[in-house]
């Protein structure tokens, strides 16, 4: 996908545009997410993914769109933040659920989505399939965006060499 199609996805803008409006939801670009991505171009990701896969199936492409875009909304370093009451995969989705309420109004899916987008590591499964959808996308996008800088590094380390061999038989052909 390419990394703003959403902007020119009338529908999915007009279920999101006044969160992306929001100056709270703005200041998710201020923190770094899984090391090569803001956490908001992190929020949008699964945001618009999560609001495809409902759409192609029928489902309620308004709630996940809403529900992902907010899923992180908090506002401090998670590698180095600790709580009393449990990790940061127990408390953030909590911390994005108050978040979320002070800007916007929730429905029943929408809390679910937030707050049970880290099943798999916490216990309390998912009650909608648009919870579940967001997820796992999430899962996916923190996976691509940790691997892809590492990736692209060794991409860049293989052409490089390909490119130092091209060139070290090309002088021995000259000389």
């Amino acid at each position: 996908m390419k990394e703003d199609a959403w902007r020119n996805d009338k529908e999915y803008v007009s279920y999101v545009s006044d969160l992306l409006s929001s100056p709270e939801v703005l200041r998710l670009d201020n923190y770094i997410q899984h090391h090569s991505s803001t956490r908001l171009q992190h929020c949008i990701h699964v945001s618009y993914e999560s609001y495809l896969i409902a759409k192609k199936f029928g489902l309620d492409a308004k709630a996940t769109a809403r529900g992902g875009l907010l899923h992180d909304l908090f506002f401090y370093d998670w590698r180095s933040s600790k709580f009393r009451l449990g990790s940061h995969a127990y408390m953030h989705p909590r911390v994005a659920l108050r978040n979320a309420e002070k800007i916007t109004k929730l429905n029943d899916k929408e809390r679910d989505i937030i707050t049970k987008h880290m099943w798999g590591l916490t216990l309390t499964k998912p009650k909608y399939a648009e919870s579940v959808i967001v997820s796992l996308i999430d899962d996916y996008d923190a996976i691509r965006e940790y691997f892809a800088p590492k990736y692209q590094n060794l991409k860049n380390k293989i052409k490089n060499r390909h490119y130092k061999k091209e060139v070290s038989s090309w002088q021995k052909k000259v000389k």
